[in-house]
């Protein structure tokens, strides 16, 4: 595959394309412009909800951005929500109150696209005081389709908690995770990043094989998967946790070494 180049860049944020002071590096902002300027798209595919998409808009200011795992796609340059695959009211209920049964220490939090609402005594990691953040009791916040149902819990460990939560959860719904706290990410049952990518990609008259998609965590391994059996490149970073390294075709170096940009300049 020496000769291989994408058709269509995807990457994730956090821990791939954002440095730990959460901004791009110079070369890789270079090297996105670089492909960019040569017609290849490129799409931001993160847990991250539409609002926290701001910033990034002044390193991407126009494409399309898949949202919350998958849920929401995202028009940068109008800052409008295109698509949403939400999790109805009944099911949230089922969920909530089936997670809260087999273990009453667990918290929740709902993104419905531009809002965020949790529960008084669910603590926020980010964005506690910022707008559309408040708190509300659970009941108000399953009464309306949500992007993404989260699901906390502050003794358990992560892995300990995700294999509860997927246990309850079952078929109904897609559970992942992005951090190393005991956080469960719950969308709409089989969407992830791949489904969101698969949607950009089909607009411009792409499959897996013209794709190249960068990631670090866990709820990148469906877009690897996608892209590795379709022929195209997973490329981990070198920091990337254990279950996404064993899923990828490439590593590059980690998010602090500009290692999206050295992966695309040896293409």
């Amino acid at each position: 595959m020496s000769d291989w180049r994408p058709r269509l860049i995807a990457s994730d944020m956090d821990g791939t394309l954002l440095r730990s002071d959460d901004t791009v590096g110079e070369a890789t902002v270079a090297e996105l412009r670089r492909w960019q300027d040569d017609g290849v798209p490129v799409v931001l595919a993160t847990g991250r909800p539409p609002r926290w998409m701001h910033r990034i808009r002044q390193v991407l200011p126009t494409g399309t951005a898949v949202c919350c795992n998958g849920a929401v796609l995202l028009d940068l340059g109008r800052f409008e929500i295109l698509e949403e695959d939400a999790l109805p009211p009944a099911l949230l209920a089922e969920i909530t109150s089936g997670l809260r049964a087999e273990q009453p220490g667990t918290w929740f939090a709902v993104e419905y696209g531009l809002e965020f609402r949790h529960e008084p005594v669910y603590r926020p990691r980010w964005d506690v005081d910022a707008p559309g953040v408040a708190e509300a009791p659970l009941e108000e916040i399953v009464s309306v389709p949500a992007a993404k149902l989260l699901a906390r819990h502050e003794d358990l460990g992560r892995d300990a908690f995700l294999a509860l939560v997927e246990r309850v959860v079952g078929d109904r719904a897609t559970v992942t995770n992005s951090s190393s706290d005991a956080l469960a990410e719950i969308s709409a049952r089989g969407v992830t990043k791949a489904t969101g990518i698969e949607r950009i990609a089909t607009r411009h008259g792409l499959g897996p094989g013209d794709v190249v998609v960068f990631g670090d965590m866990p709820n990148d391994i469906a877009a690897f998967d996608w892209v590795r059996e379709g022929g195209g490149r997973a490329v981990a970073m070198a920091h990337a946790h254990p279950d996404l390294l064993a899923a990828a075709t490439d590593v590059t170096g980690t998010n602090d070494d500009d290692g999206v940009a050295a992966f695309l300049a040896s293409l």
